[in-house]
């Protein structure tokens, strides 16, 4: 009998005592800030010169440590490790692999503040965001354990007489596992066990801007007993390991999260056979959204300025699934908007390390950059209602912004942004504002809200995203509550969290045997 599965709790910081947990969490990562790491290729630990550095983005002067930078020679060598584990790993009981994930659960959750902690440093998320991260990656490895443990038998099928056929799982092969720095601990973690309980070997290639807590990540699965060569640790350039692995005739999937543009370059990469490949490249993509929160004339309004709020600032905005669009009943526009902007200019901005802090800084220049280029676009298209500054002087921080009055089409509605703006459209009934919640090229998150039940139900039929929320705001899936994946330019609405996510990780073989 499978153990039932319950999710992490999230810390109450209220309590003195978390509180001061919290403290001593951070208190830990000072003491081992700015050390290196090394690659670890078939077991074995690799120094190189080349290293990425890690740098605290709400202090940028501040190193939270290097790691060694995998070249295309290394990543071959990974993969030749990674091909030779394969032969024995896919042959371990699934019992083995699931309770090394349980194993690895379980020194995660007794070091959850020293993880959130580092999520702090090297992320810049806020207490409650980091202890959500490390919270989730907890989940992914318990809730994936049990998904292997009842498929490990395969799916009944029908026999005749004189005959028994069996549907089995195997396992496919090495994997590349691209992972993102928005959920570094989380989708890093997730995206990575999901492969290895199902049987698989892989070579991780964690986002450059975040590879501490990937580096910590290893050493746990290695503590929990994980043998040489499953998993194999190569942070790199994409230009050079990553299009290097993507295209490597020994690459069985692809295992990405992160921006559209990447997601379809490998897309396009893994679609081309290489000499010597028998396979076609299966590829898991998360590709990111543009999500909208649509408010109906028939709904609780502070309950809807409320979810645009946190949907649009937790984590300053870099989730995939952030509120970046409000589109409003125009019966109701008004006092929501008015509501939003009085919410935001509460928000306090500042070091993620303060436990008073709610936003943080955005993770990098190339981001701060970015978004406020976006800020001065929306200036042009829209009305500023609040924010529209950043400061980079000593982090990188942007106010949280509203712009109101935009055009369903303008830039600010449709393009990702992945930062603390969002824009407001007006919409003249409940089924406009689904049409214009529609038109864009993702289909990740979106949430309605209203008292309306027949509007619910048109929502629930029309309003085309792979996580659909009522009532509350469109972000914060928990694994196997709400699995988590979108459509169209999304991504291949992988479900991470959810019931078929492994199957996605294995392919189906069918026996029969005669009598």
């Amino acid at each position: 009998m499978v153990q039932p599965y319950k999710h992490e709790p999230f810390t109450d910081f209220t309590a003195e005592e978390n509180r001061q947990a919290y403290l001593q969490g951070l208190k830990t990562v000072e003491s081992y800030l700015g050390q290196d790491y090394d690659l670890v290729i078939g077991g074995e630990r690799i120094t190189t010169e080349d290293k990425i550095v890690s740098y605290n983005p709400a202090n940028k002067e501040e190193v939270i440590g290097r790691v060694s930078k995998a070249n295309q020679e290394l990543a071959e060598k990974a993969m030749q490790a990674a091909v030779e584990a394969f032969k024995t790993w896919k042959k371990v009981k699934p019992e083995v692999r699931a309770d090394v994930l349980f194993k690895a659960a379980t020194i995660i959750r007794r070091r959850k503040h020293e993880f959130s902690a580092l999520l702090t440093k090297e992320a810049g998320k806020p207490w409650k965001e980091a202890d959500a991260d490390t919270a989730e990656a907890i989940d992914f490895l318990e809730y994936y354990g049990r998904q292997m443990l009842s498929l490990k038998n395969g799916v009944p099928v029908n026999s005749r007489p004189n005959e028994f056929n069996r549907y089995d799982y195997i396992p496919l092969g090495v994997g590349i596992i691209i992972s993102p720095w928005n959920f570094p601990l989380a989708i890093m973690a997730g995206t990575t066990v999901a492969a290895i309980v199902s049987g698989n070997t892989v070579l991780l290639k964690p986002a450059s801007t975040t590879p501490i807590v990937a580096a910590k990540f290893v050493e746990v699965m290695e503590e929990a007993g994980l043998p040489k060569g499953v998993l194999n640790f190569v942070p790199g350039s994409g230009a050079e390991v990553g299009d290097y692995l993507v295209d490597h005739k020994d690459t069985r999937f692809i295992s990405f999260t992160g921006s559209r543009d990447v997601g379809l370059r490998i897309f396009e990469r893994s679609s081309k056979i290489n000499p010597g490949q028998v396979w076609m490249k299966r590829l898991i993509a998360e590709m990111g959204g543009k999500d909208t929160i649509v408010v109906d004339s028939e709904a609780d309004l502070e309950l809807a300025a409320q979810s645009i709020v946190a949907g649009a600032f937790g984590f300053s905005g870099q989730k995939c699934s952030a509120c970046s669009r409000a589109v409003i009943v125009e019966d109701v526009y008004d006092t929501v908007l008015n509501r939003v902007v009085e919410l935001t200019n509460q928000l306090s901005l500042g070091n993620p390390e303060d436990q008073a802090t709610f936003m943080g800084p955005v993770i990098d220049n190339s981001a701060f950059k970015k978004i406020m280029e976006y800020v001065e676009i929306g200036k042009q298209e829209g009305k500023l209602m609040t924010g529209g500054e950043g400061d980079s002087s000593k982090g990188y921080f942007i106010k949280p912004t509203v712009f109101a009055d935009l055009a369903p089409d303008s830039r600010i509605m449709q393009e990702e942004i992945f930062g603390p703006v969002v824009g407001f459209t007006k919409a003249k009934d409940f089924t406009e504002a689904i049409e214009i919640a529609n038109n864009t090229e993702y289909g990740l998150t979106g949430a309605v809200i209203t008292k309306n039940r027949d509007h619910l139900e048109q929502a629930r039929e029309d309003f085309h995203v792979g996580n659909l929320y009522f009532n509350r705001s469109c972000t914060g899936a928990i694994v196997g509550y709400q699995p988590f994946g979108g459509f169209n330019m999304s991504g291949t609405d992988s479900k991470a969290g959810g019931p078929d996510y492994l199957l996605l990780h294995m392919q189906a073989k069918t026996t029969s045997e005669m009598y």
